[in-house]
Formats: structure tokens, C-alpha cells, sequence
């Protein structure tokens, strides 16, 4: 069939609607459209918290020592767990340049899995600083190694914990558009890197890229966010502000924004939504490892805006 020609009255009609269609694309800033995407972020940031293996099932973190190191929870374990599901997982040996899984004196314990299969004898084990590190699960716990600093640790879930099986739901402020902000970025050339500190006492090497600039209250303030990976497509800033004394989380918190329009390595834009800020794991389990914020992150001014304390 061939496609009858258009008529002028139909050019015209056309022409309307593309025109009256405009602004409504051009209206994803809107406030209406703002608060929509800020309200489905913080359900699937609480949806993120909930998981079975989401931070609320963190039940243990364990420091290796070098050598063998037993696992389960019966008495004579070197490492005792927190969940009374296996008398004995296995021993873990950290040697000088490699971690693995050992079969205990009865072996290993029946349906425990390394990355979804039976486990080797010995089975090697990747930390997390690989980006993917060895998943060790049986029941309902998860067991994986971290790497922080000089130090090795055992990273322990149970997607039965009562953190995650009582959950209570979280505390918001109410959003405030004042406090969604335009930033100034100024590049470093090049990225610097800098001491993390963290909530262990200890250290880690950061890479910042650059600096935010924006004014609030009348004052010039800047933030300077790290980079996690070289594969990052965010921006993390860890920052604590005058309302971390009173209604959020003491140590601070987490907010991830995009790059900045012309990128990191180019002078640009980029927005700083407080709105966004969350409580970093920490505030929800004391057996997660988090960076505070770092002196030149510390602002003198409040904002109300964001995740409240998870504990009164």
C-alpha cells in the first residue's frame, strides 16, 4: 500500500504537537520530576539496604592472622562466628603471597559452596581488592576476604540477621530543592592522591581527581571527592556537616553525583544534590570498614537534607 501524501492542514497539526511536546521534554528538571526521582532513589537505596546480603547482614568482620585459621562457630575455633549454623566451616591460611580454604579435620561441611561450586582441597581465595573476591557461602551466611591497608579480614553475612530480619524502615528529611546546588569543578592536573582516614584508625590511598566549588549560606565552600577505581562513573564524596552533632550520622555522609559535564579532567559544572546524602554502612553495623570524612570535607554549615541517624 502506498502512503497517501500529507495535507497542509496535517503539516500544520504536526507542527502543533511537536511544539506542544517540547517543553514537557525539556521538564526534567522540574520540581515535580525532581522529587519523583529523588523518592524512587531512596526506595532503591533502602531496597539496596534490605538485600539478603545488603549491608544489614553483616554480622561479623574477622582479621586474619597469618597462618591457619580455623572458622565456624564451636569454642575451638581460632575465628568463632556469630551465627550458630556450622561448627566448622574450614580453616583459612594466609600466607605470604596467597589466601586459601582447607577442608577442617572432618572436611568440609556438607553443601558449602566457593563461587557456587564444592570447594577444592586447598581452594584459593580472592580478596575483594581484585573486585571480585570469593564467595564462601553455606545456609544463609556469605563469608568473603577484604583487603585493607597491610591487613586481611573475613567479611561475614547472614541474610537471617536480625539487623535485616527487624529492619525498621529509614528517616528522611523533607526535600529541599534550595539545597540542590550547581558546583564549579576544577580539575587537578594531575589527580592528586590523598590519606583517607577511616573508621579502623588506619589509612587508605585515595585518588582526587578534583575539586567542587559552590556557594551555600553565603559562603564559598568546596568538597573534594575520591574515585574508588579507575572504572568508577561516579564521583563518591564522603563529607560531615554542623547536623552530624545532633540528627545524622556522627562519622558523616556518602553522596555519589555524576561527572561533571566536560568531564574530570576538563574545568565544568555539575549539580551536588544533598538531598542524596546516605548513611554509610557503618551507621547501620559496626562491622563495616568506612572512610570518614577527610579535614578538607568537614563544612561548618548545616544540612538538613538527606538519610537521618538510623540509631537514636
Amino acid at each position: 500500500m502506498k502512503h497517501k501524501p500529507c495535507s497542509v492542514a496535517g503539516l500544520l497539526l504536526l507542527v502543533v504537537l511537536v511544539l506542544t511536546a517540547a517543553p514537557h521534554a525539556a521538564d526534567a528538571n522540574s520540581p515535580g520530576d525532581w522529587q519523583s526521582s529523588l523518592m524512587t532513589w531512596r526506595a532503591q537505596h533502602t531496597k539496596d539496604l534490605q538485600a539478603p546480603y545488603g549491608w544489614l547482614s553483616l554480622i561479623g568482620l574477622e582479621w586474619l592472622k597469618p597462618g591457619d585459621n580455623s572458622v565456624g562457630w564451636s569454642a575451638d575455633n581460632t575465628i568463632i562466628l556469630h551465627s550458630k549454623l556450622v561448627p566448622y566451616l574450614g580453616v583459612v591460611r594466609l600466607g605470604e603471597n596467597f589466601i586459601e580454604l582447607r577442608p577442617g579435620e572432618m572436611g568440609y561441611p556438607n553443601g558449602l559452596l566457593v563461587d557456587g561450586k564444592a570447594p577444592q582441597n586447598p581452594q584459593p581465595l580472592v580478596s575483594d581488592s581484585s573486585g571480585k573476591p570469593s564467595k564462601i557461602t553455606i545456609t544463609s551466611l556469605l563469608v568473603t576476604v577484604i583487603h585493607r591497608g597491610d591487613r586481611y579480614a573475613l567479611r561475614i553475612k547472614d541474610s537471617n540477621a536480625p539487623a535485616r530480619t527487624q529492619f525498621h524502615g529509614l528517616r528522611w528529611y523533607p526535600p529541599n530543592t534550595a539545597l540542590r546546588v550547581k558546583a564549579r569543578w576544577v580539575p587537578y592536573d594531575p589527580p592528586q592522591k590523598k590519606k583517607i582516614p577511616t573508621v579502623l584508625g588506619t589509612e587508605t590511598e585515595a585518588v582526587v581527581p578534583g575539586r567542587a566549588e559552590f556557594t551555600l549560606d553565603r559562603q564559598t565552600l568546596s568538597l573534594e571527592p575520591i574515585l574508588e577505581s579507575p572504572d568508577d562513573k561516579e564521583l563518591f564524596f564522603v563529607l560531615r556537616d554542623t547536623t552530624s552533632k545532633t540528627e545524622t550520622y556522627g562519622a558523616g555522609r556518602f553522596l555519589y553525583t555524576e561527572f561533571p559535564d566536560q568531564g574530570l579532567a576538563k574545568p565544568g559544572e555539575l549539580w551536588l544534590d544533598f538531598n542524596r546524602l546516605e548513611n554509610p554502612p557503618c551507621a547501620y553495623t559496626p562491622y563495616a570498614t568506612c572512610p570518614v570524612p577527610p579535614p578538607q570535607n568537614r563544612l561548618q554549615v548545616a544540612l538538613p537534607v538527606g538519610e537521618m541517624r538510623y540509631h537514636n
